[in-house]
C-alpha cells in the first residue's frame, strides 16, 4: 500500500466528523505521511491548550516527511517547474506536494490548487480530481 501524504484541508475536515474511511484505514496501517507544514498549519489555528495537546500528541505518532535541505531544493524545482506551465504554486503548497512526490505516495486533499498541480505533473491524488463540490476549499 501507499504512503498517504494529508492536506491540511483534509485533516480538518477529519477532525470535524467530515473524515475519510481512507484516512481511518491509513491511520490504523501506519502510511500516513505528515508535512512539517500541514503540521505547523493545523496547530496554528485558535485550540485550547488540552486541544493542542492531543493535536500535538496525534501528529507525534505520525511518520515525518524529511525536509532536509535537498528536499526544499526540489521544493523550488517543482514550483519553478508548475511557473513555467503556467502555474502560480505557493512555497507551502509545493512542500506538501512534493513530500507526497518524496514518498511515492497519494495526497488526500481537498484542495483544488493539488488538482492543478497532479494535472500539470507526477502528483498523485488519493482522491481522483475534480474533488465533489461541496468538499473543495477555494484557494
Amino acid at each position: 500500500m501507499s504512503a498517504l501524504v494529508v492536506d491540511t484541508s483534509s485533516f480538518v475536515s477529519y477532525f470535524a466528523g467530515r473524515g475519510s474511511g481512507l484516512l481511518d484505514e491509513a491511520l490504523e496501517e501506519g502510511r500516513v505521511v505528515l508535512s512539517p507544514v500541514v503540521a505547523a498549519e493545523l496547530l496554528s489555528g485558535t485550540l485550547r491548550p488540552r486541544e493542542q495537546a492531543r493535536l500535538e500528541h496525534f501528529l507525534s505518532d505520525l511518520e515525518l516527511c524529511p525536509a532536509g535541505i535537498e528536499h526544499w531544493f526540489r521544493v523550488g524545482r517543482l514550483r519553478a517547474e508548475l511557473r513555467r506551465a503556467g502555474l502560480s504554486v505557493s512555497t507551502p503548497d509545493a512542500h506538501v506536494a512534493q513530500c507526497a512526490l518524496d514518498c511515492h505516495g497519494l495526497l488526500l486533499t481537498e484542495d483544488r490548487i493539488f488538482g492543478k498541480i497532479a494535472g500539470a505533473g507526477r502528483l498523485r491524488l488519493a482522491i481522483p480530481y475534480p474533488i465533489p463540490e461541496d468538499r473543495l476549499r477555494r484557494p
